[in-house]
C-alpha cells in the first residue's frame, strides 16, 4: 500500500498526523450521527436498525479496505488480526467509552438483542472453527461467511417490515422534529460527508500508526491485533462517543453489534475470497477465544436489565487494557516479521 504521509520514517511527523486526524474524525463523526438519526426518523426506521446496517457498514469501511488489501498482498496476519482485533476494540473500547460519555443509561432493545446476540456468538465460533481447522480460512469458507451475511441482512429487513407500524408510533415525535429540521436530502448529505471524512481521516491515521509501529519494530500480528485494529476502529470509537453524548445510545449499540458481525462475515469473508488466510495456530488460539470472551461479556451486560451502565463500561474498558497487556506478552516488540 502506498504511504501518502511525507517523511514517513519520522516519528514526530506521524504523531502530528495522528493528532490532526483525531480532530477531523471527531467533527465528521458528529455529522455522521446527526445524518443517521435524521434518516432513521424520516424513513421510519428504528435508530438501532440504522446503526446495525447503515452506520456499521460505513464505519467498517476502513477495516474492509485494510483487510482486503492486506490479504491480496499476502499479509494474512494483518488481514485476520485487523478483523478480530477490531471486534475486541469495538466492544471493549468504542462502546465502553460511549457508555462512559453518555449522559443517561443506554437502553438495549430486548427482542433484537436475543436474536442478534445469539447470531453474533454463533458466527464467532464459526470463524474460530474455520481458522483452527487447518490453520486457515479458505475461499470456500469465505464464500460461506458472505452467504451468512446475506441471510443476516435479509432477516433484519423482514424484522423491520413486520414491526413497521409499531416503529412509526414510537418515533412519531422524532419524525416530526427531524422533518422540521431539514429534509431527506440534508440528512443524506450530512451522513455522506460524515462517512467520507471519517473514512479518509482513518486511512491517514492508520498509515501514521503503522509507520510508528514499524519504527519501533513490533511483530506483524501485534500490528494487526492492536495498532491497525484500533486505527480502523476509530470510526466506531468516534461514532459511539458522539452518539452516546447526544443521547442516541441505540445507534451506538447498533453500530457496534453490526460492526462485529460485519468484521466476522463481510471483512474476513471478502479477505479469504481474495486469498486464503493462513495463520499460525498460536495466534489463532490467542485472538479468537479472547474475542469470543469479550462478545459474551458484552451480551451478558446488555441482557442484565437491558441497560448499559457506567460500571459495565468501566469493566469493558479494563478488559481492553488486559487485552493490550496480554498481546504485548505474547507478541513482544523487537522481533518483527515485516
Amino acid at each position: 500500500m502506498i504511504n501518502i504521509i511525507p517523511f514517513a520514517d519520522n516519528i514526530f511527523v506521524n504523531a502530528g498526523f495522528l493528532i490532526l486526524c483525531f480532530i477531523v474524525i471527531s467533527k465528521t463523526a458528529d455529522w455522521l450521527v446527526d445524518g443517521a438519526v435524521g434518516l432513521a426518523a424520516i424513513l421510519n426506521v428504528p435508530k438501532i436498525i440504522i446503526g446495525i446496517i447503515l452506520v456499521s457498514f460505513a464505519t467498517t469501511m476502513p477495516e474492509f479496505t485494510v483487510s482486503f488489501l492486506s490479504s491480496i498482498i499476502g499479509r494474512n496476519k494483518i488481514a485476520l488480526g485487523n478483523a478480530v482485533g477490531s471486534v475486541i476494540a469495538d466492544n471493549a473500547l468504542a462502546l465502553a467509552l460511549g457508555i462512559l460519555a453518555a449522559p443517561h443509561v443506554i437502553k438495549v432493545p430486548q427482542r433484537l438483542l436475543k436474536g442478534i446476540g445469539i447470531f453474533l456468538i454463533a458466527v464467532s465460533f464459526i470463524t474460530f472453527g474455520m481458522s483452527i481447522l487447518g490453520n486457515d480460512i479458505t475461499r470456500l469458507e469465505g464464500m460461506l461467511l458472505i452467504c451468512l451475511l446475506i441471510i443476516y441482512l435479509t432477516v433484519l429487513v423482514i424484522y423491520q417490515k413486520r414491526h413497521k407500524q409499531k416503529i412509526m408510533s414510537e418515533m412519531e415525535e422524532e419524525i416530526i422534529e427531524h422533518k422540521h429540521s431539514g429534509g431527506l436530502g440534508k440528512h443524506i448529505t450530512l451522513f455522506g460527508i460524515g462517512v467520507v471524512g471519517v473514512v479518509i481521516s482513518s486511512k491517514i491515521l492508520i498509515e501514521s500508526a503503522v509507520n510508528i509501529a514499524y519504527i519501533i519494530k513490533v511483530p506483524e500480528i501485534f500490528i494487526g491485533l492492536t495498532v491497525i485494529a484500533l486505527g480502523t476502529s476509530l470510526p466506531e470509537v468516534a461514532t459511539c462517543i458522539v452518539a452516546c453524548k447526544k443521547g442516541h445510545g441505540d445507534i451506538a449499540f447498533g453500530d457496534i453489534i453490526g460492526a462485529n458481525i460485519l468484521n466476522l462475515l463481510w471483512i474476513i469473508g471478502a479477505a479469504a475470497l481474495a486469498k486464503p488466510l493462513v495463520i499460525e495456530q498460536q495466534e489463532i488460539i490467542f485472538m479468537f477465544p479472547f474475542m469470543i470472551f469479550i462478545n459474551v461479556v458484552l451480551l451478558v451486560f446488555a441482557a442484565m436489565g437491558f441497560r448499559l451502565t457506567k460500571w459495565k463500561g468501566m469493566v469493558l474498558l479494563s478488559l481492553y487494557a488486559v487485552y493490550i497487556a496480554l498481546t504485548l506478552v505474547f507478541f513482544p516488540p523487537g522481533s518483527t516479521d515485516l
